[in-house]
């Protein structure tokens, strides 16, 4: 993936970007997501890119519905991982809660994806799947440490064992010193608070003058030398037995820990996975929190550079405006057809800059993975480069002046830019004398152009709005005033260069009538003159090509309305040919029955002595029959003639669509005026005449080869060859010829069986005998196939 390139370096700050990124930040859960924000990712992958915002997308949802997902409390444990890389290393309680905060977290998300929720949310879905159910890590640490970070009693046996003793002995120490306490009070020999705790152990508090009336060690006195504090006697030995215990007890812990930290070991890799993945869903959730807060929506990605923003607003004034329930005007910006570059006009405060910048952070937002406030049609291309001059450039530690350091980010834009950057200059030739400046910016503007970057500039200077008045690639816009009300609308209109209403906001602001007539005067008529001719020129421009479109739109519908009428001619004329052939070879069939009938009839003629009449009559027959079988093949020739133009460029390999039908195929092999095409479910000899070019179906299934010859409607197979197929695949092979030929409403059915020993010949018979629409069964004359074949004719 390419990385963006933004010039200059304080560009992100220039678009206000960090305020957003603030704002992510305070929606994180962990500080590992925060430090993300700090250096987000930029995409100039529109497919990775679309599936981060596909991700934010769903989380938002996730928000918005009765049962969103929430990220728990996790850490980074990084450090702490990478210490169990040393063995026996232990790791402190404190620690343990911290791995624990990453188990608890990956268990909830991993819960949380049931079914139903992954057919909801399914990138989001995906993304679970890379977490790692450590149910195990989770449930042991929580064995030993509780909801207060401390180590249970019960975390071992031996543990609970000498915490018993403990409190056992604690409360043997606390008896015996009450008695203690008790006594001595009564005898008066106590300060006023009787006790207190030195260094962890119970000792009773003595005025310093008491001090040897009891035996036992003084562990401390206070600053003033007047009290001292003492451990009797009587309950030394207790305390140090206390003591021991106590110390068994931290050695007991610090061999759970040590148990517990070798038992994580095995699963650093796991546990360190599930971290970021966790980060990944945090930075999610902080993106779609935020987009939640802006009513934003994920637009169309494109992996070309351009722009369509449709109702956008500028994200930052969205929100200030929220607040004070100040209604933000959306704007529409489309970057249409070779007008890449985009000047913006129209007077001081009336929402240039705001505009400019807000395509700027948008366009950032978008490539950083944010959700945007724009309507979900609005399409968001993908630019590798971002330049941008906005603001005060003066740099003193440069010694550069403000129009300087402007040319000298120019001079990098120029040198440094492609038709996948995008530019955005903020009062373009503004900082220098008003003329020159303007030929500098034109100049500047017409090399941009040349170098096919995308852009949006702010002006005032005239000769750009001319300049894109007359150059295509270039186009005027501009920031709507109220004439009337004397004060901007903040509405953007595209297409249209908008005046500076200079002398108009200068009355509106109280200056003096007397400087106003004086500065008309001195700008003298034309100026005013030239922005309203520009103006006009630019709406007669846009409706001249609006006109341009409509007929070009007109020409495009004509063009396929003729090409449809000509395509239903040539169907309609090749179906009048298709049908007068097929009436002849349907007379040729009964002539060919009659001349069946004939040679009986000659046989019994003979028998009266008739013969020379008999013959006479069948030699008439003979030539009807040749006759016939002549105008089927010229009718034949005509058919192929009048279609050949569709099919003479048809290859194997070519995908084809049968005439008069939906059936598809892939030509296997041509062969002279045949082509063997396999469908779907068949192999199918069909005479090229009747097939047309056509786009590949969605599946070609090789299936048992059938050849036919196809005379009847190309809905329906009317010849069909069965020889060689066993009983069963002939039986499935006649039901489904049989069926097709009563929808396709078939007359005559070809039958082609071979002789043999007449098994499939009796078997065609039989599934004859099972239909009640089987008008007529013969065959043929020995040498058109005999016995061979199996004509039926259908009621």
């Amino acid at each position: 993936m390419r990385e963006m390139q933004f010039r200059p370096s304080n560009i992100l700050s220039s678009f206000e970007f960090s305020k957003v990124l603030s704002l992510a930040s305070g929606f994180c859960t962990g500080d590992l997501a925060k430090y993300y924000f700090n250096d987000p990712e930029f995409y100039t992958s529109a497919e990775k890119l679309d599936v981060i915002l596909i991700r934010v997308e769903e989380f938002k949802k996730s928000l918005l519905s009765n049962s969103p997902l929430i990220i728990s409390e996790y850490h980074d444990v990084t450090h702490h991982i990478n210490n169990t890389a040393v063995i026996d290393f232990v790791l402190s309680v404190e620690a343990l809660q911290e791995i624990s905060s990453v188990t608890i977290s990956s268990h909830q998300i991993i819960n949380y994806f049931s079914p139903s929720k992954i057919q909801l949310y399914p990138e989001l879905g995906i993304l679970s799947g890379d977490l790692i159910d450590l149910k195990e890590i989770e449930s042991s640490i929580s064995q030993i440490i509780d909801e207060n970070g401390e180590i249970k009693n019960t975390a071992s046996a031996r543990l609970h064992s000498i915490f018993k003793a403990i409190s056992y002995k604690q409360a043997e120490i606390n008896k015996v010193f009450n008695q203690i306490a008790t006594d001595m009070k009564s005898r008066s020999l106590l300060t006023d608070t009787v006790e207190a705790y030195r260094n962890g152990r119970r000792v009773l508090s003595l005025p310093v003058e008491n001090k040897r009336k009891i035996r036992g060690i003084i562990h401390d006195e206070s600053a003033t030398g007047k009290t001292v504090y003492i451990e009797p006697e009587q309950i030394i030995d207790l305390n140090n037995d206390l003591f021991d215990l106590e110390t068994e007890y931290k050695k007991e812990i610090y061999l759970i820990l040590k148990k517990i930290s070798n038992d994580i070991r095995p699963f650093s890799d796991d546990i360190i996975s599930n971290m970021k993945v966790i980060t990944e869903f945090d930075v999610i959730s902080a993106k779609a929190k935020v987009a939640v807060k802006m009513n934003s929506f994920k637009p169309v990605l494109s992996d070309k550079p351009l722009f369509n923003f449709i109702k956008a607003f500028h994200p930052l004034l969205f929100l200030k405006n929220n607040a004070t329930g100040t209604i933000t005007v959306p704007f529409d910006l489309k970057s249409e057809n070779e007008d890449r570059i985009v000047v913006i006009s129209g007077p001081n405060a009336g929402g240039k800059s705001i505009t400019l910048k807000a395509i700027g952070l948008l366009q950032i937002m978008t490539q950083s993975g944010f959700l945007i406030p724009a309507d979900e049609n609005s399409v968001i291309g993908i630019f590798t480069k971002i330049f941008a001059d906005i603001g005060d450039q003066q740099s003193v530690d440069d010694d550069l002046s403000t129009y300087s350091s402007r040319l000298k980010n120019m001079k990098e834009f120029i040198e440094n830019a492609d038709d996948n950057t995008l530019v955005l200059i903020d009062e373009f030739g503004t900082g220098t004398d008003p003329k020159i400046g303007g030929a500098i910016a034109e100049a500047i503007l017409n090399e941009l152009k040349k170098l096919r970057v995308f852009g949006v500039i702010t002006t005032h200077y005239s000769n750009l709005k001319l300049y894109a008045f007359r150059n295509k690639g270039v186009m005027n816009a501009s920031m709507h005033f109220d004439k009337e009300k004397i004060k901007p609308t903040y509405r953007f209109i595209q297409g249209k260069p908008g005046s500076s209403f200079a002398f108009e906001m200068a009355q509106n602001s109280g200056l003096d009538r007397k400087i106003l007539n004086y500065a008309r005067f001195k700008a003298g008529k034309t100026i005013k003159r030239i922005e309203d001719i520009l103006v006009e020129l630019q709406d007669s421009k846009a409706e001249l090509e609006l006109k341009i479109l409509e007929l070009k739109e007109k020409a495009v519908q004509l063009d396929k309305l003729t090409k449809k009428n000509e395509s239903l001619f040539n169907e309609l004329d090749f179906g009048r040919k298709k049908l007068k052939l097929e009436r002849k070879e349907l007379h040729s069939v009964e002539l060919g029955k009659k001349s069946n009938e004939l040679n009986k009839l000659i046989n019994e003629i003979s028998k009266d002595r008739k013969l020379e009449e008999a013959r006479n009559l069948a030699k008439k027959i003979e030539e009807d029959k040749k006759r016939v079988v002549n105008e089927i093949n010229e009718a034949r020739n005509y058919v192929e003639k009048s279609v050949k133009s569709t099919w003479k460029e048809l290859k194997p390999g070519d995908y084809v669509k049968i005439k008069d039908g939906n059936v598809i195929g892939l030509i296997s092999k041509i062969s002279k005026n045949t082509a063997s095409v396999q469908t779907e479910n068949f192999l199918i000899e069909v005479p090229i005449f009747e097939l047309i070019k056509s786009q590949k179906p969605v599946n070609i299934v090789s299936y048992r080869s059938v050849n036919t010859n196809i005379t009847e409607s190309s809905r329906f197979d009317s010849t069909i060859d069965i020889r060689g197929y066993t009983k069963s695949e002939a039986i499935d092979t006649l039901h489904t010829m049989f069926d097709n030929a009563i929808l396709a409403n078939a007359s005559i059915l070809k039958i082609l069986h071979g002789k043999g020993i007449g098994t499939l010949k009796n078997l065609v018979r039989q599934i004859c005998g099972e239909y009640n629409n089987i008008e007529e069964i013969w065959h043929p004359d020995p040498d058109q196939g005999g016995d061979g074949i199996t004509y039926i004719k259908l009621k």
